[in-house]
């Protein structure tokens, strides 16, 4: 959600900004809308002087036993019209929740994907003397991964998996969550993967991405990511300066339509409508944000680095920025069956834009008035991406998995899953 007063203040300002994004200019509509409904703001408090001073008309009469039946009617189409004011949505503030998020000035312009710039790698692709398979290809082999009978449970865009590997996902869940909690800071927290509709808007996934959710017969939604509840955790709040920041993590599964993805990776777990991940997010100062999201980042890459895997770190450009974030780092994976990189985790900074869709606000240790927190999130990282990474860096030429170091404390010593 966007600053309405920075808008009217500076509104060619604001169409830079969204045309970066490329979305056309905007505020002269915007502006025209907040007219409107400045006028029925007006018309909202005339209306309520009116209300008390027939009230007083009222008592006056009633008490001199003189006929107040056409005061009472005008003022019960006030009541009425007050009432119906109550619940009234203004459409500046359903236009405003449509448009993405002010992005970074450091964030690189760009239309698409291939626009994004490459910060940092650690370590090379590995180059093995054998033909690597991908991880579908190890994991049926196995006997371990199986995508017949997922398809026969619930459809396509589903794994079960068997034996060694759904300890090893296990494994992966339960180490990181445990890192993060104990060496990074994050409070775990478990929470509901059913949230209302006031949830997803606070985040924003509505209304821009209701075709993506899963949405139940009672109104309620099965949450995309942990990033939801552990957010909404301050909506509506007025937090104490001191007690900043917060810092929390989940793992819990995570649910997507994929809408708009037929045809993309459906061999394999690569694009799946049910997995598992571990969500960090933070909930800081606005002078905090920009350093919180170094953190976070430096946080989902320990996970990477500690697993041996190759990964590299990527700062999203203007048009491939999701629509909540103001800037945005992915880390890629280097997968040898596939010889491509690919995303395991996405940190993004969104400011206040979030904050203002909540109403989460904080209260300064010195002067007046409450500031919009800034809140941020990153998968820490995605277990199922994670779980393929690994079993593709770590195979073998006989078709076994090597298990990491990190993991084999929480797999009974399994050093190897053939």
């Amino acid at each position: 959600m966007h600053d309405i007063r920075a808008i009217r203040t500076d509104p060619a300002a604001f169409d830079a900004a969204m045309a970066r994004r490329g979305v056309a200019p905007v505020s002269a509509e915007l502006l025209a809308l907040d007219a409107a409904r400045r006028d029925q703001v007006t018309r909202q408090q005339e209306a309520l002087a009116r209300r008390n001073e027939l009230a007083k008309q009222i008592g006056m009469l009633k008490r001199k036993g003189e006929d107040t039946a056409a005061l009472e009617d005008e003022a019960r189409e006030l009541r009425q019209f007050l009432e119906a004011f109550e619940t009234q949505r203004f459409e500046i503030d359903d236009r405003l929740a449509t448009l993405p998020n002010i992005l970074d000035a450091d964030v690189p312009d760009g239309r698409d994907e291939s626009d994004n710039v490459v910060l940092h790698q650690q370590g090379e692709p590995p180059r093995p003397n054998f033909a690597p398979k991908q991880h579908f290809e190890l994991g049926e082999a196995l006997g371990l991964m199986d995508f017949a009978a997922a398809t026969k449970l619930a459809g396509a865009r589903f794994t079960v998996l068997r034996g060694a590997l759904a300890r090893l996902e296990r494994a992966l869940g339960q180490w990181m969550l445990t890192l993060h909690t104990e060496q990074h800071g994050y409070t775990e927290t478990a929470v509901p993967y059913l949230v209302n509709a006031a949830s997803m808007y606070g985040t924003g996934q509505l209304p821009k991405f209701e075709e993506d959710l899963f949405k139940t017969t009672d109104g309620r939604y099965l949450i995309p990511t942990a990033e939801v509840p552990l957010t909404n955790l301050v909506r509506e709040e007025i937090v104490p300066e001191a007690a900043l920041p917060f810092r929390y993590t989940a793992l819990s599964p995570s649910f997507r339509s994929e809408a708009g993805s037929a045809g993309r990776d459906t061999r394999g777990m690569l694009r799946q409508h049910q997995f598992h991940k571990v969500e960090m997010v933070s909930v800081t100062r606005p002078q905090d944000s920009t350093e919180e999201h170094e953190r976070m980042t430096r946080c989902a890459e320990r996970v990477l680095t500690d697993l041996g895997l190759t990964w590299r770190r990527i700062v999203l450009c203007a048009g491939d920025t999701g629509f909540g974030a103001a800037k945005t780092y992915d880390l890629e994976v280097w997968l040898p069956g596939q010889g491509a990189w690919r995303e395991i985790s996405s940190c993004s900074n969104c400011r206040d834009f979030q904050a203002r869709r909540m109403n989460a606000r904080m209260k300064p240790s010195e002067g007046k008035g409450n500031l919009f927190l800034h809140t941020l999130n990153g998968s820490g990282v995605a277990v199922g991406r994670a779980l393929i990474a690994v079993m593709e860096t770590h195979q073998q030429a006989d078709g076994s998995i090597q298990v990491p170091a990190v993991l084999q404390p929480w797999m009974g010593g399994i050093e190897r899953i053939g």
